[in-house]
């Protein structure tokens, strides 16, 4: 594989990063399976796009910023105070989605932002000439060790804490002075926002916004996470809140030069939903399979004792 491409699966790998912060949020923190992610991520994209060729690519993150956060609190609303299914509400939530990121694209399926200023032109703008080739490297992994240095502060604040409380004993956290309504709905909102910024930062790093541009977003960010795990389980004895969130980020830089590669490999473009499925699977069975190999190390050695 080229310096270039493995580059630009680095690039790659830092935007898609946001997702799995968001994902640790959702899924890992407060323990809900949310399916707004596919939405939510071509909200952010629609939004930054439409923002963008208004001539404005910051004000397009914030507005990717914020409508990811409002599409958090519909499905917090629908799970906290109408009791949907997490599942359920999530599904309700993307689907509606669908129509409005139509709706913010102006009706259009494709948005493209050719010659268009983005955050990454202005970027490199302000770079010398020699290092204008290293400036979407360089904004992708500043927004990835913002957010995480940011999420990293947020998650140990009072606030925080409460919704890492939610996640883990719903139950007790009910019979305290926290509110899971409250908590949740935070949670939700800040997991869909970071998940809409990666989706505005994508937009505007490849110049273009589609409305299928968020499918399988929840098996990429998943797949990011896990991988992450894993390779942090082998390195790190402690678990912490900073260990989690440095597998997300790795996770997805390493999920992304995984599919480089295949790409490299002549792999078909359309197979690549197949190797992101197998990717996920190894993933998530390998502490399984790590166990059980184990358990047979212990079993055979505990064979020999007694034989002799």
């Amino acid at each position: 594989m080229s310096m270039v491409l493995l580059r630009g699966a680095a690039e790659q790998g830092f935007i898609y990063s946001l997702v799995a912060l968001g994902l640790y949020l959702s899924f890992r923190t407060l323990n809900i399976a949310d399916l707004t992610v596919d939405g939510s991520f071509t909200l952010g994209a629609a939004a930054a796009a439409t923002l963008t060729v208004l001539g404005h690519p910051i004000l397009g993150l914030l507005a990717a910023i914020f409508a990811g956060s409002l599409a958090g609190l519909v499905t917090a609303v629908l799970q906290t105070k109408l009791k949907v299914q997490p599942i359920l509400a999530g599904i309700i939530t993307m689907t509606a989605l669908y129509s409005i990121n139509l709706r913010v694209m102006g009706n259009r399926s494709n948005l493209p932002l050719l010659r268009e200023d983005t955050v990454f032109t202005l970027f490199s703008n302000l770079l010398p000439a020699a290092l204008r080739g290293y400036s979407k490297l360089a904004l992708s992994l500043i927004f990835a060790i913002l957010t995480a240095l940011l999420l990293i502060v947020f998650l140990r604040t009072r606030l925080g804490l409460s919704i890492r409380a939610t996640g883990d004993n719903r139950t007790m956290v009910s019979s305290s002075s926290i509110n899971p309504t409250y908590t949740t709905t935070v949670g939700l909102c800040l997991a869909n926002a970071l998940v809409s910024l990666s989706g505005g930062l994508l937009a505007q790093y490849q110049m273009f916004s589609e409305i299928t541009l968020g499918t399988g977003m929840v098996v990429i960010g998943l797949a990011s996470l896990i991988i992450g795990e894993v390779l942090c389980d082998m390195l790190f004895r402690s678990p912490s809140v900073a260990r989690a969130i440095l597998a997300a980020v790795v996770g997805a830089v390493i999920y992304r030069i995984i599919i480089a590669m295949a790409l490299s490999a002549s792999v078909s473009t359309s197979d690549l939903k197949l190797v992101s499925a197998v990717i996920v699977m190894i993933a998530i069975s390998y502490p399984a399979v790590r166990d059980q190999y184990r358990f047979y190390r212990l079993r055979k050695e505990a064979q020999k004792n007694v034989d002799a």
